[in-house]
């Protein structure tokens, strides 16, 4: 019987990885506002800009909202593109204000598809960043696509060409068992792989996948 080359995947990588402990972030605010500060940034300078909000003070819903849009850009400068992260920021709190009333809690009690809806419609938020606030701050089952993802997944030809971003995590979410748990570790690890082995000109020596074929067939073990 084959075995599922989806988990034969994420077992050799969390055997050499070990656990990620991915999303970093006190709480599920910070982890909501590292992901739309983290889009086209690295994650260093993104810690900068939390680490800025935190000696302001801001980082509640209520602290954040209390900030000028100048004093919250000034905040975030690290994280680059700080005038337009800061609106997004305020878009994400004008919402949560708006349907929530400011309550993550009272946002998080919704059904996904719900939720994921609503989060895809404020202005600057794309799905990446919707799934990730749905996976690290709400804890749903959602699972999060980016590049790393798709480019692994290419490699091993599990993915038939370039495919959209509603396909892949359609693909993923129904070729692995349905656990919050499960697919925060899982995305974690392709990224690690994607940053250290898996890159555009890919360092296959070492890798954790370098005795898989490149191949879907790689399911026998």
């Amino acid at each position: 019987m084959r075995d599922n080359p989806l988990m034969v995947i994420y077992r050799h990588l969390f055997e050499r990885f070990g656990p990620q402990h991915w999303w970093p972030g006190e709480t599920p605010f910070e982890v909501i506002v590292g992901a739309i500060l983290t889009q086209n940034t690295a994650w260093t300078n993104v810690e900068k800009a939390i680490g800025n909000l935190k000696q302001a003070g801001a980082m509640t819903p209520l602290g954040l909202r209390s900030l000028s849009m100048d004093e919250l850009a000034e905040c975030i400068r690290p994280a680059g593109y700080f005038n337009v992260k800061a609106r997004r920021l305020a878009n994400f709190l004008a919402w949560l204000f708006e349907a929530c009333g400011g309550d993550l809690d009272a946002a998080c009690a919704q059904r996904t598809d719900a939720l994921r809806e609503q989060l895809l419609a404020i202005n600057g938020i794309g799905p990446e960043t919707a799934d990730s606030i749905l996976l690290y701050a709400f804890n749903k089952p959602v699972f999060v696509i980016d590049a790393y993802t798709c480019r692994i997944l290419g490699r091993h030809r599990l993915l038939d060409g370039p495919a959209d971003y509603e396909s892949v995590r359609e693909m993923m979410e129904s070729g692995i068992p349905r656990d919050t748990a499960l697919y925060n570790e899982y995305h974690a690890l392709l990224v690690r792989l994607g940053k250290e082995f898996c890159k555009p000109r890919p360092r296959c020596q070492g890798c954790p996948l370098e005795d898989l074929p490149h191949d879907v067939e790689m399911a026998d073990e």
